[in-house]
């Protein structure tokens, strides 16, 4: 595993963990400021829009896992395809929902050598 690999993959581990922890300081970090999300039923949206829905206060508690199905590094970008699980609980006490699918990622690496998010197609659907 080369040096960029090993550190896309701290990222995503870091991504999962913030995340689970509701640290939307390091999730924004570990973005582009041109970042783009694609989700099904959705406009493609960035990384206000992204922050915005994570302040919210009826915002799920969030935990997931990530496994790397592919990874390449070509040069100053990425690409990874991911399988991601997600359950989503909310915080008054409503129904958590699982979601599972696919994910096409797209990272650069900045001019100071850490890798970022800047485009992610995001394909989960809700779990039965």
């Amino acid at each position: 595993m080369t040096e960029d690999e090993r550190a896309i993959r701290d990222l995503v581990e870091t991504w999962m963990t913030a995340s689970a922890a509701g640290d939307l300081e390091t999730v924004l970090g570990l973005m582009a400021d041109d970042v783009v999300f694609m989700v099904p039923g959705q406009e493609p949206f960035g990384k206000e829009a992204f922050a915005a829905a994570s302040q919210s206060a009826d915002r799920p508690n969030i935990d997931g896992k990530s496994d790397i199905k592919e990874l390449r590094v070509l040069g100053d970008w990425a690409f990874m395809r991911t399988h991601l699980k997600v359950t989503a609980t909310p915080t008054d006490g409503g129904k958590e929902v699982r979601r599972s699918g696919y994910t096409l990622t797209i990272l650069r690496k900045q001019p100071h050598g850490q890798w970022v998010l800047a485009r992610d197609a995001n394909l989960l659907t809700v779990e039965a």
